[in-house]
């Protein structure tokens, strides 16, 4: 959530920033700066009055002890009347800073300078590329008839059990889930992250603090008796870890990783770029985050970048890393780097991960502070990347290093695997 300071005291620059998003914040600027007035002046009348009530009422004792008894009749009634004001003023306050925040959540965070301007991934820029993109033979196959044949994702089980985009894993499937999870954990706690095991199921106060709601909550599956979204990625749960908390500037950074399934309804998506493993309902994934000093987050950034660049490398997957022109960028997010695997029988990109500096968009929203060096509370930045999403992961490994009718697991995850081949 953007700041009322900064809404307040530098609105074209706000409004010339979320342009980049394609956002055109004009009028929304304008009605929250012209509630924001309106609030600031029922305070101060409201100060005034209660300023005022205090000494009146000091009087009225006074008044008494001296024997003045119709001014202090006077004064009771003066004070009856400030009263019957305050109340209607703090009424129309509250009224107003509920009308206020609910034009503050439409809009998004401010894109960096870094940010290009841009409407959707056509205008994305690629930042590096890596790794030799396999040529296949002509009987190559795609991942979802290699899944077929080595008996190891069954969606048909899942169609039965619950649905599509739910699929079911089994044998060496199931081993090979376990083992890059267990992978990506280790190579995360390596690198100093905290792993924690968190709840899959949100409250509200959790959903709006990451910026998931209001704005993403057609995309979340909803449990309506108990009021709780269905995760649709770690970060909500390891990021509310710190919500409404005050940290010591020396217990940052924060590094949080953490495992779990994610869920998202993803309305809406048809077609062969949904086939097999490209796009799920219900999938796994291991996130990272970090919580930091504002002067500290580009530098995690780019930490946690090459982090997750590392990981790819240690693959063997030819990937490139792309930064998201302004079109394209989430809600929430002021930069965001995603990284891509190529899919040599698909011929084509798949996203495996995002890693973004959201600044202090999400700290505002989560009321996630830090003491500064004079003892002040600031708001923190948030940072968070997936390290890695799962299933176009495994598209990736079935389909660029299927030869001879097998395929071959990375050295890397052989001894988590327990098995070189998949044949």
């Amino acid at each position: 959530m953007l700041s009322l300071k900064l809404l307040r005291e530098q609105p074209q620059f706000v409004i010339d920033r979320l342009a980049v998003k394609n956002f055109d914040a004009k009028e929304i600027v304008a009605e929250i700066n012209g509630l924001d007035e309106k609030r600031r002046n029922y305070q101060t009348e409201l100060d005034k009055l209660l300023s005022l009530q205090k000494n009146k009422s000091k009087q009225i004792g006074s008044l008494m002890k001296e024997g003045r008894k119709e001014e202090a009749e006077a004064c009771k009634k003066e004070v009856a009347e400030m009263k019957d004001r305050s109340g209607e003023l703090e009424k129309l306050m509250q009224e107003s800073i509920d009308e206020l925040n609910e034009k503050l959540v439409l809009l998004p965070n401010l894109p960096c300078q870094l940010v290009p301007e841009g409407k959707n991934a056509e205008d994305n820029i690629i930042v590096r590329e890596s790794g030799i993109i396999p040529e296949l033979g002509e009987d190559a196959l795609p991942h979802w008839e290699l899944l077929k044949k080595f008996d190891i994702v069954d969606f048909d089980l899942g169609v039965k059990i619950t649905g599509a985009g739910f699929p079911v894993y089994k044998g060496k499937g199931a081993r090979l889930q376990r083992a890059l999870i267990e992978f990506f954990l280790d190579r995360n706690t390596k690198a100093g992250y905290t792993e924690y095991m968190l709840p899959i199921m949100v409250n509200e106060a959790s959903g709006f603090g990451t910026g998931q709601l209001p704005d993403k909550e057609g995309q979340m599956y909803y449990v309506n008796e108990d009021n709780f979204y269905l995760i649709p990625t770690a970060e909500v749960p390891a990021t509310n870890l710190y919500r409404d908390m005050i940290l010591e500037k020396d217990e940052l950074p924060v590094k949080l990783t953490a495992y779990t399934p994610c869920f998202r309804r993803e309305a809406g998506s048809y077609g062969k770029d949904v086939r097999g493993l490209n796009r799920l309902h219900q999938f796994d994934k291991v996130e990272i985050v970090q919580i930091t000093k504002p002067e500290d987050s580009y530098d995690t950034l780019e930490s946690m970048v090459k982090h997750v660049e590392g990981i790819l490398q240690s693959l063997e997957l030819p990937y490139r890393i792309v930064r998201l022109c302004g079109g394209d960028m989430s809600f929430t997010s002021a930069i965001t780097y995603d990284f891509e695997v190529y899919s040599a029988a698909q011929k084509r990109w798949l996203e495996v991960s995002s890693v973004s500096n959201f600044e202090s968009y999400q700290a505002n929203r989560l009321k996630l502070r830090y003491r500064d060096e004079n003892g002040k509370p600031q708001l923190a930045h948030t940072l968070n990347g997936s390290s890695l999403a799962l299933p176009r992961i495994v598209a990736a490994l079935l389909e660029d290093f299927q030869q001879d009718g097998r395929v071959r697991i990375p050295n890397a995850l052989q001894e988590y695997t327990g098995f070189a081949f998949l044949e």
